[in-house]
């Protein structure tokens, strides 16, 4: 099904560059620093309960296709905002299989034949004849040993894995891991957002509840910093070494004292209105940055999306459903205040992520370009495809260079697809790397030190893992 020389450039000298350059990442092991798989899966070990739960409930980049083409989310077994779906397990995969052909040419198609040929030697395309021979098989298959969590951590070569947690969870499920002894480094990572944007659900009651567990009187400014700052405490004893910020913009700010504790007083008492809660989420960028050069967590943006742009869907689903869309953003003028403040200073990592590939030579590759402090993130969400991989080099290299990027994050709800993301990354760079060395811009050795640092370094470093 899948052709030993995908993704590699098609002219000889090139490829030929490319295939030996892969032969040396190909088998490094996979640090995963940013995604959303379920700690829990790691902390119980137990197998996982079907196929459609595996391949297609956890992944929006599954069932938002599907969506788009009329296919109901209550058909593929999607949960309502309360937690209850009603559809049956291979029902669900025989609607997939009908519709495989929505995929093509998609980098979904590419993780899911690289899923079913390596994992379950399926290399006969999936679609409606074949539906229920993959799902028995598949469905035998997670039923054994070898398809447990941990067995497909280890057997996926994974050095780390972080997670994506609010600032209230307990992290249980990492607790457990910890205290279990297995030797599979899963960490989480700091995403504060129910307690930074007025707009998330329950945002009040959040504030309360942070207070709550960090012992600390959030009604004051300093207060509700300081409850964030033991929260990140906590994150940190439990392994993570990042924090994660998902705001619609780029925006920052750099308040004075007496200005940021109005601006707060406003955000508490439920006064505030839109413009406060930009202002705020800028300065709170801005705060995040101060913590991290106290504490040492890398910081990583991701702005730019429109969150929740299909209200009817949003009611009934809730978040993270399929509904985000991205818009233009601003880098240059935005984090100017932040940048001021702690651009300059080496004990800050701030990773950039976005949505605007536009903006990737004109913005940021500039500023990594100049700031100690910055680094520029992987294409992420709608453009982790080949072309997206290959545009980003393209546009960035020639000012920021390699060593002001950090590698590739999957960025994954969906377990199986880590290999599958992580190889198609791998293939990208090196066809990059390899097209280079054809066309005499950069020395085969230099290369090969470059594939790796791409692969396992810069990933390590940026980081701290």
């Amino acid at each position: 099904m899948l052709d030993s020389n995908r993704l590699f450039p098609a002219e000889g000298a090139a490829r030929a560059v490319a295939v030996k350059l892969y032969d040396v990442v190909r088998d490094l092991p996979i640090i995963s620093p940013h995604g959303h798989t379920d700690a829990r899966w790691f902390a119980e070990n137990q197998p996982f309960s079907n196929p459609a739960a595996l391949f297609i409930q956890p992944d929006h980049y599954i069932f938002r296709m599907l969506y788009s083409q009329g296919i109901s989310l209550q058909s593929l077994g999607i949960p309502d905002a309360a937690g209850n779906y009603d559809a049956d397990p291979r029902e669900i995969w025989r609607i997939v299989a009908k519709n495989y052909f929505l995929f093509r040419g998609t980098p979904t198609r590419l993780w899911l034949d690289y899923v079913f040929q390596y994992l379950f030697g399926l290399t006969e395309r999936l679609g409606p004849d074949n539906a229920d021979e993959y799902y028995d098989l598949i469905d035998r298959r997670l039923k054994t040993p070898e398809f447990l969590p941990r067995s497909l951590y280890d057997q996926f070569r994974i050095e780390v894995l972080a997670t994506t947690d609010s600032p209230l969870d307990t992290l249980a499920a990492h607790s457990a891991i910890r205290d279990s002894g297995w030797a599979g480094r899963v960490i989480p990572t700091f995403r504060p957002d129910a307690v930074i944007d007025i707009e998330f659900a329950g945002f009040k009651e959040n504030l309360k509840k942070l207070g709550e567990i960090a012992d600390e009187d959030v009604s004051s400014w300093q207060g509700y910093l300081s409850a964030l700052r033991t929260r990140r405490a906590f994150f940190r004893s439990l392994g993570a070494t990042a924090t994660d910020h998902g705001h619609l913009t780029a925006r920052t700010a750099d308040l004075s004292l007496r200005e940021a504790e109005d601006l707060y007083a406003k955000i508490y008492s439920g006064t505030a209105d839109a413009a406060d809660a930009e202002l705020f989420q800028a300065q709170m960028l801005t705060e995040m940055a101060g913590m991290s050069v106290e504490d040492g967590m890398t910081m990583q943006l991701h702005p730019g999306s429109v969150r929740n742009h299909n209200k009817a869907l949003y009611e009934q689903f809730g978040r993270d459903k399929g509904a985000d869309i991205p818009a233009p953003t601003e880098y240059v003028r935005g984090l100017r205040p932040l940048l001021n403040k702690f651009g300059n200073d080496s004990r800050l990592t701030f990773i950039l992520f976005t949505l605007d590939e536009t903006v990737y030579s004109r913005e940021l590759a500039p500023l990594a370009g100049h700031y100690p402090a910055l680094r520029l993130g992987p294409p992420w969400w709608f453009q982790d495809s080949p072309e997206g991989m290959m545009r980003f080099r393209e546009q960035a290299t020639e000012t920021a260079g390699f060593y002001n990027t950090v590698g590739f994050n999957d960025d994954t709800r969906a377990f199986l697809s880590i290999p599958a993301r992580h190889d198609v990354a791998r293939r990208i760079d090196c066809a990059f790397l390899g097209r280079l060395v054809a066309e005499h811009r950069l020395d085969e050795d230099e290369a090969f030190q470059v594939v790796q640092d791409l692969t396992v370094n810069l990933v390590r470093k940026a980081y701290k893992l």
